[in-house]
């Protein structure tokens, strides 16, 4: 055997249990730190593994995703989450605009786990109706249906939001029996041009179907200025004409959309219901070289933002489609609109947005409070609930037309999918 002593001063032995038993007590305590420091750091980066990978027992929890996270209103009023289903003309009601089960079945499956739900294309008067079966919201011989889809989606624990609408130019005769209106006529078309006391009345209509609607049982009500509608033509240097009060001028282009607002605004007032919530959808530009760009967008945001309104609400095919014309040109249009508003009101971002991937994204990047959908929530009637439970890989991106059934689509939608 070596005799010989190592660096350490230590006479190598025979047996490793004698060895052992000749180191000093310092170093004892050195191995037992670093013994425990690698227990530690294991059970450290376990954890973070587990809690990293939790997705897998299928739950999500609330704090995991903005998109489960609450937001108050600028009236006050409180959301649940930020996922939001976009206004669809569902094309099922019956001919006089009443409820029926094949519309009571699709909505009472859609509203679980959603913020707020908005109800699509509510006509305010007979010539401004646009579709066929469409719901209506212009007589008191329209509130028990109105009630109706109200409830079905506050029971689901969503804001229930009616939408109001009017067609203008693109009000179809076929439907409403009545020649379509506009800010400028058309003879070639049978388009009426609407004369000043028709459009003061038209913005009585409103009015009138937003307080239809709060007596309904609605959570608030969604100004459709989207979409090539009759607000949007008001607006539109492209399809308004008019060289009076309500054309002419920026300024006076915007004023049917702002005496509409102060007319519906009215109407909270005189039922002391601050609560009531005030939506206004629109589309940011328009394809024609004379038509509406990101300048006269923005104009109208920041007009928007001096009324007692607590959304805005885009329309448009891609969350973070970039300003094609006029001002901040290349920058992404929910940006530009959300930089005005964003300590006055709520601004609901949408376009393209049907994975859990595509929410996250839109919600992460702040550019809108909430994220809304459409085609999702048609292909899916658990939309809210698979998110909620972390099941969103589960969703259906697009639709089965070998297996249609599994969408619950009514009669009216299920035609528009398969024709596709």
């Amino acid at each position: 055997m070596d005799t010989k002593k190592n660096l350490d001063g230590f006479v190598p032995v025979k047996s490793t249990y004698d060895y052992n038993n000749q180191i000093s007590d310092s170093l004892k305590g050195r191995l037992f730190i670093i013994v425990s420091v690698i227990l530690l750091l294991s059970f450290f980066f376990i954890i973070k593994y587990l809690r990293t990978n939790s997705s897998s027992s299928n739950q999500l929890n609330d704090n995991q995703s903005k998109l489960f996270e609450k937001y108050i209103l600028n009236n006050n009023v409180e959301v649940k989450n930020r996922l939001v289903i976009a206004p669809i003309t569902l094309l099922s009601s019956n001919i006089d605009g009443s409820i029926n089960n094949e519309e009571r079945e699709y909505l009472k499956e859609r509203g679980t786990d959603i913020g707020i739900y908005i109800l699509g294309a509510t006509a305010i008067s007979q010539d401004g109706i646009t579709h066929e079966n469409q719901p209506r919201a212009y007589s008191d011989s329209d509130i028990p249906s109105l009630k109706e889809r109200a409830i079905i989606i506050k029971a689901q624990g969503s804001l229930a939001i009616n939408q109001l609408h009017h067609g203008g130019a693109l009000s179809s005769k076929q439907y409403s029996g009545l020649d379509p209106v506009a800010p400028t006529g058309n003879s070639t078309l049978n388009i009426h041009e609407l004369t000043d006391e028709e459009i003061k009345k038209i913005i009585q209509k409103f009015a009138n179907s937003a307080e239809l609607s709060l007596k309904a049982g609605f959570d608030g009500i969604e100004i459709n200025a989207a979409n090539k509608y009759l607000i949007q033509q008001f607006y539109s240097p492209h399809s308004n004409h008019r060289n009076d009060e309500w054309g002419g001028s920026t300024e006076k282009r915007m004023n049917f959309a702002l005496k509409i607002i102060d007319a519906i605004n009215e109407v909270r007032t005189k039922l002391n219901r601050p609560d009531f919530i005030i939506g206004y959808r629109l589309s940011p530009e328009e394809p024609f070289e004379d038509g509406i760009t990101m300048t006269e967008t923005l104009q109208l945001v920041r007009a928007l933002k001096s009324k007692p309104i607590q959304y805005i609400h885009l329309s448009q095919k891609n969350y973070f489609q970039e300003a094609r014309n006029g001002e901040g040109k290349g920058i992404e249009r929910v940006k530009l609109i959300h930089d005005e508003i964003k300590d006055k009101m709520a601004l609901i971002g949408v376009g393209g947005l049907k994975s859990e991937k595509d929410l996250n994204n839109a919600i992460n990047s702040g550019y809108s409070e909430f994220v809304s959908v459409g085609m999702a929530s048609m292909l899916n009637k658990d939309f809210g609930i698979l998110l909620k439970q972390g099941k969103g890989s589960q969703l259906n991106l697009e639709f089965d037309k070998e297996h249609p059934e599994k969408h619950s689509l009514p009669n009216g939608l299920l035609k528009i999918f398969t024709k596709k």
